[in-house]
């Protein structure tokens, strides 16, 4: 058994010590947020964070993580840099088709955290090995300058997703002259 820190829980793993940590938290604990891309740590898809480090756990094994903390996107809606960095996600329409933004979001987190107040060339080295397929690389940007520039925002909390598609909402149609309701 390997005894490890997940988001803040002591957590026991069965699984054989050389079993990729990606595997252990989908298929052992259920933690599904992180994504299987490439399987070689090239895309990013799996990046979770260890001791505040992005590492990729698809080739990371459990055994190399056992007595550590390790954090996944799970454990982003109650951390204020995650609460915010998610608000500046919604913001900024960063999600396409969404495969890529836990890791994403997981190796944003761990920027800001070392670093409050990055430079651009601090996002673009701290972001460069993480692919997005779909090329939302500027509004990924956008939405860590974003966070960068509200600091310790008033209220980081997610908007719920209801506010969020009110941007989208049509208005509705106006009547025409001469159609009055009766």
């Amino acid at each position: 058994m390997i005894s490890l820190s997940l988001n803040g829980k002591t957590v026991q793993l069965s699984a054989t010590p050389d079993t990729p940590l990606l595997w252990a938290l989908r298929d052992e604990l259920g933690y599904t947020g992180t994504k299987f891309g490439c399987g070689i740590a090239v895309c990013g898809a799996c990046t979770v964070l260890v001791d505040g480090k992005p590492i990729r756990s698809c080739v990371t094994t459990i055994e190399a993580v056992a007595g550590k903390q390790v954090t996944t996107i799970e454990a982003m809606d109650s951390d204020r840099i995650g609460q915010a960095l998610q608000a500046a996600w919604i913001r900024n329409d960063v999600p396409q088709c969404g495969y890529c933004q836990s890791g994403q979001i997981m190796s944003a987190a761990a920027l800001l955290a070392r670093n409050p107040k990055p430079s651009d060339t601090d996002i673009d080295a701290a972001m460069r090995r993480n692919l997005c397929r779909c090329g939302t690389y500027n509004r990924i940007r956008a939405a860590i300058r974003q966070r960068r520039c509200d600091g310790e925002a008033a209220n980081p909390a997610r908007p719920s997703p209801r506010a969020a598609l009110r941007r989208w909402k049509v208005p509705a149609p106006r009547r025409r002259a001469g159609c009055r309701a009766k």
